[in-house]
């Protein structure tokens, strides 16, 4: 069946409701400012409105009602919207969550699923525009999911909130809510935690997450036209990190190019690139590359705003300056 990012999260949030009655819903806003993701779940959060919490803006103590919720035995789908507006609930989603079941030695679980609207939209400007995976990814006891595809975006999402007991990010990223891809939603889901290489090379490997997999893919699409054959890896979760498919991958192209929406500091390529310096050493034939946004607050300008985003013309510009390497 064809379906879209919102449609598989919308399919996934019903079958979770239907399966289980300690699933509800706190807000109802999953798809932003996206009228075709409303328009997905709008039909479910109608047959389901005895099970949505209303969510006025409180993001402290709506989390803290989530959280208090999967203590008590439900399974709450906490709807933050922007990312940004984690902000205001830090103190809850860093601090409290992912710290209870190692604070009572084993004895509480917290099954709760945190969803974010992240990334560079369009118009969002600095104050919601955040990528905030980086600042999670420095938290012990979250787990952070980011699903690229419809396929992911419905197994990740369901997997989260029927069979996960830990507290979970699950972060979409707003320019694909409306990507489009045939899901066959009986087949099995490739593990929580475990990459996949969407596209095969030999030359390079690109190193992506989010949205920035269907960029990478284009990117390698670029690439192939000059010869050069890209592999690409959707890392598909961040918490847990699956570090030996990276690895593996460039132990075979010998050069790797990580792309990152987050800003180049400190940001979640900073990680996979050390990880890849590291565990990866004796196979790299030139250092490892890093494609982000630069330091900078994301404009509101439209022109000033296209200058910052990480576009596949210039990932497939530094694989071929990691391809045009060499060694003094």
């Amino acid at each position: 069946m064809k379906v879209n990012y919102s449609q598989a999260m919308a399919r996934a949030v019903q079958e979770s409701l239907q399966a289980d009655p300690k699933v509800f819903l706190i807000g109802s806003t999953f798809a932003g400012l996206s009228a075709a993701g409303r328009a997905a779940f709008a039909p479910v959060l109608q047959q389901v409105a005895g099970r949505i919490m209303a969510a006025p803006v409180s993001e402290l103590g709506l989390v803290g009602a989530a959280i208090g919720a999967a203590l008590s035995g439900s399974r709450p789908l906490m709807d933050i919207g922007a990312g940004s507006f984690a902000f205001q609930a830090w103190a809850q989603i860093a601090n409290e969550a992912p710290n209870m079941h190692y604070m009572s030695g084993g004895q509480t679980r917290v099954p709760v699923t945190f969803y974010c609207l992240i990334g560079i939209r369009g118009g969002g400007a600095a104050q919601h525009s955040h990528r905030i995976q980086a600042m999670l990814g420095n938290v012990p006891g979250l787990q952070l999911l980011l699903p690229a595809t419809p396929a992911d975006a419905y197994g990740m999402l369901k997997w989260a909130l029927q069979e996960s007991d830990n507290p979970t990010v699950y972060l979409s990223h707003s320019q694909l809510l409306e990507d489009e891809e045939e899901v066959d939603f009986s087949a099995p889901m490739l593990p929580i935690g475990k990459a996949r290489i969407t596209r095969a090379g030999r030359d390079v490997t690109i190193v992506a997450h989010s949205v920035m997999v269907t960029r990478a893919l284009a990117a390698a699409d670029l690439l192939a036209r000059q010869g050069v054959e890209a592999e690409v890896i959707d890392m598909r979760s961040l918490s847990p990190l699956d570090r030996e498919t990276m690895v593996r991958s460039v132990a075979k192209t010998g050069r790797a190019v990580v792309a990152d929406e987050c800003h180049f500091s400190f940001g979640v390529g900073a990680e996979l690139a050390a990880t890849l310096a590291q565990e990866a050493f004796g196979s790299l034939k030139a250092p490892v590359h890093r494609v982000a946004t630069p330091d900078a607050p994301i404009p509101f300008s439209p022109a000033l705003e296209s200058a910052l985003v990480v576009t596949p013309e210039k990932i497939a510009a530094e694989a071929l300056a990691v391809l045009d390497f060499r060694k003094a």
